[in-house]
């Protein structure tokens, strides 16, 4: 019962059920008003008819000879009340007090002229009769049913029709008020500097057009302040790749000694980060490249023999049998990334082909120490390094999976990690395909 009575969650239940009773209150108020009106109006009318139609009829079975009154009573008869010749049904003195509407019009219409004696006679279907002396001493039985005021038998189906006009207004209200709310909140959950949407519809009512116009301008505002910051990296990084150049020229005359080493040693990590930032900072833009078809097979096979070809422990397992439509520099640099780290973790790496109805699957599995699952969505950010395995010793910048992420969405690919059942890591990589 108590969750019957529970306001609803969502905004469009909220309205919907507000508008609803509102309306279906406002409508009731008006048809009880009118049907009692009517019922107001129908009743002074029937006992206006009743009255006159008992006043004639009375008095003409009164005037007519005895032996033809019963010959005209079924052509008097009504539906609601007829007329007997004899003493009546037995019954009850009636208590004057919880008379029936129609008994004072049957006072008005016919007891100024004759005696009258009401009865109720009980039974299923209670009523009660009026017993009248006519004028040559006869007894005359007015056999009345009270029945309710008469209701058009298409009313009901009126009402049915009225209310489900009622709630079609109602939806198309609602969906016209949230519709524009609907579609802001999704453009705003799917809000991503990376790979910017189509700018909202401005036309509509005004204050939509408005929140369209704030929506678009937010986007763009967002869009130029991440490309004005990733221009400076780029920039920093580039204009940094000099003075080490000429920084490794004057180590490089230096005599041998442990001081050489070290520095030789930093400023080798630091042309690694600056190449890494740099290559962070294009990535941004990696949905320049152009598009071409290529055959994935050949493309595997060239990027894993160029990685055993200068001794490292990859291989390929799988065929696609597909054409893909992509950026071959942006997927090749994706996929060295991530096998880079296999290698970097686990000394080796396995290239892993799958292909199914949605697409292709390209998995880099090594058995590495895996990452926390804690941490699985964390990597993908800039710098952002996991201190058990990616420490200064093993080189790592925290931007080899940043990029991948960046060039995969400039792909329309999507990229996953997750860790292997036996120990390892999975990166995933799921491709369209084109046939």
């Amino acid at each position: 019962m108590n969750a019957l009575l529970r306001w609803p969650r969502t905004l469009a239940a909220r309205l919907s059920l507000i508008f609803l009773v509102g309306l279906v209150l406002a409508y009731g108020m008006s048809f009880s008003s009118q049907f009692y009106e009517r019922y107001q109006t129908g009743r002074e009318l029937m006992l206006d008819n009743l009255q006159m139609d008992l006043s004639t009829t009375v008095m003409l079975i009164d005037r007519l000879p005895a032996a033809e009154r019963a010959s005209w009573l079924p052509l008097l008869e009504r539906r609601n009340y007829r007329y007997r010749l004899d003493q009546g049904l037995p019954g009850v003195p009636m208590d004057m007090n919880e008379a029936p509407m129609a008994v004072p019009a049957i006072e008005r219409a016919i007891g100024a002229h004759f005696p009258l004696r009401f009865e109720t006679i009980a039974g299923p279907r209670p009523h009660f009769q009026v017993h009248i002396r006519l004028s040559d001493g006869n007894p005359l039985v007015l056999d009345v049913t009270p029945g309710t005021v008469p209701m058009a038998d298409w009313l009901p189906l009126m009402l049915l029709v009225q209310l489900l006009v009622l709630l079609l207004c109602t939806w198309l209200a609602v969906r016209m008020a949230i519709r524009p709310l609907t579609r802001l909140a999704s453009a705003v959950d799917h809000l991503d500097p990376d790979s910017p949407a189509p700018p909202l519809d401005e036309r509509g009512p005004k204050e939509v057009a408005y929140a369209a116009r704030a929506f678009n301008a937010l986007q763009g505002r967002i869009g130029a302040y991440l490309k004005e910051r990733m221009q400076l990296l780029a920039a920093i990084s580039h204009d940094l790749q000099t003075p080490i150049t000429r920084m490794k020229l004057r180590v490089e005359q230096m005599d041998e000694s442990p001081e050489r080493e070290r520095l030789w040693s930093d400023l080798n990590e630091m042309q690694h980060l600056v190449r890494e930032g740099v290559a962070y900072a294009r990535s941004m833009d990696g949905s320049r490249e152009a598009l071409c078809r290529v055959d994935l097979d050949a493309f595997l096979d060239s990027l894993v023999l160029d990685y055993q070809d200068s001794g490292q422990a990859v291989s390929l397992d799988g065929r696609s049998g597909a054409l893909v439509e992509t950026r071959p520099h942006a997927l090749r640099r994706v996929l060295s990334n991530l096998i880079d780290n296999a290698l970097k973790f686990a000394g080796s790496a396995e290239l892993r082909v799958e292909r199914d109805e949605h697409g292709v699957r390209l998995q880099i599995l090594d058995d590495g120490p895996g990452i926390a699952e804690a941490e699985l969505e964390e990597v993908f950010k800039p710098f952002y390094r996991v201190e058990s395995s990616r420490n200064r010793s093993t080189g790592g910048t925290g931007l080899g999976l940043a990029i991948a992420l960046q060039l995969s969405q400039a792909l329309g690919a999507r990229l996953s990690l997750r860790n292997r059942e036996h120990g390892g890591l999975c990166a995933e990589l799921e491709l369209t395909v084109t046939s």
